[in-house]
């Protein structure tokens, strides 16, 4: 019994040492493979969602092609960015909602959206906040900016570009509009954010909000009688084909941002992060110029479409909208004056 037992003893400590030796070499490979020194990054492909409401053929689907070029060509092929446009992904609130998740998507989303997360950045899209784009962007180089970024991310939202000029918004309805009198009863199609909605019900509208994707079947379907936005994006959803009034009102000079999840920036090597930054800042400055180029050729189709443009008096409009800054009691106290003051010092 003695031998036998030594055998058995001598099988067993076989046994383990074959286990362990496998074990130590399925270790080995493992860190190999997830890039423990970070050397395997190299040869990984990060593929990322770009998700936004515009068609293609706007500003925001050129910024969007451009980004992916950039992008692609800079990180040499590790970065792969497939574009989503017309709100395949869902309405913006919805990819806001999956970036935030941990979904691997950069979503364009408005400073109105992220006013849900932390509500001074709603700011930025107020009505007639500024004179000018240059003053909006401005604001986003500022310490105060800084801090908007800082509280974002502790909500899980990481900005990667904060400087996309999305344009001048104005108002094309079914019926002539040249006074906040004009929009009383009519149903504006806007976005589904709070100061979208408060600015257009403060006009005397009744503010309706749609993805922008389902505009046109909405008005084609008397759901809304009319929508606001910069011109080359009622164009690109064609609805001066259904509504036939444009009015002036320039209620808001609009940037926007484009935002993923903390957590999921945080999963990518910080060389492509940087890529993917610098890379969004040079499509948002090549789509600034396609933008002003196309507003100004929107104009002349519309005109020739048979769309009615009418030149409107803002002062009427500034008085209706002046109740929406105290509409917001979730605001920094003063911060209406805050601003004001930043943009002195530009």
């Amino acid at each position: 019994m003695g031998k036998y037992m030594k055998m058995e003893i001598s099988l067993l400590a076989i046994l383990l040492l074959i286990f362990t030796a496998a074990c130590s070499s399925e270790t080995g490979t493992s860190k190999s493979e997830s890039g423990g020194d970070g050397s395997s990054d190299k040869d990984k492909t990060y593929t990322i969602n770009i998700a936004f409401g515009n068609q293609t053929d706007e500003p925001i689907g050129k910024l969007a092609s451009k980004w992916k070029e950039l992008a692609e060509e800079k990180s040499d092929g590790r970065l792969e960015l497939k574009l989503y446009p017309s709100s395949q992904l869902g309405a913006e609130k919805d990819v806001v909602e999956q970036a935030v998740m941990g979904n691997n998507v950069i979503v364009m989303a408005g400073f109105d959206f992220l006013m849900d997360y932390v509500p001074d950045a709603g700011i930025l899209t107020a009505p007639y906040l500024v004179e000018d784009f240059d003053d909006l962007l401005y604001l986003t180089e500022t310490d105060w900016f800084e801090g908007i970024r800082t509280d974002l991310r502790e909500q899980n939202i990481e900005v990667i570009n904060a400087t996309t000029v999305y344009g001048e918004r104005h108002l094309l309805t079914n019926e002539k509009v040249t006074s906040p009198e004009d929009l009383e009863g009519l149903k504006v199609r806007v976005p589904d954010n709070q100061m979208s909605i408060k600015t257009f019900n403060s006009m005397g509208a009744a503010a309706t909000p749609y993805p922008l994707g389902e505009l046109y079947t909405a008005l084609q379907q008397g759901l809304v009688n009319g929508a606001e936005n910069p011109l080359p994006v009622l164009q690109g959803v064609k609805a001066h084909e259904v509504s036939k009034h444009l009015s002036l009102t320039g209620h808001q000079k609009f940037i926007t941002s484009w935002i993923a999840g903390t957590e999921f920036i945080e999963t990518l090597p910080d060389d492509l992060v940087q890529i993917l930054r610098e890379t969004g800042e040079e499509a948002a400055e090549y789509a600034r110029g396609v933008l002003e180029e196309e507003t100004a050729a929107v104009l002349g189709e519309f005109k020739a479409a048979g769309v009615k443009v009418h030149e409107v008096d803002t002062e009427p409009f500034k008085e209706k909208v002046q109740s929406v800054y105290d509409e917001f009691p979730e605001w920094t106290p003063g911060l209406y004056d805050k601003i004001q003051e930043l943009l002195k010092d530009r």
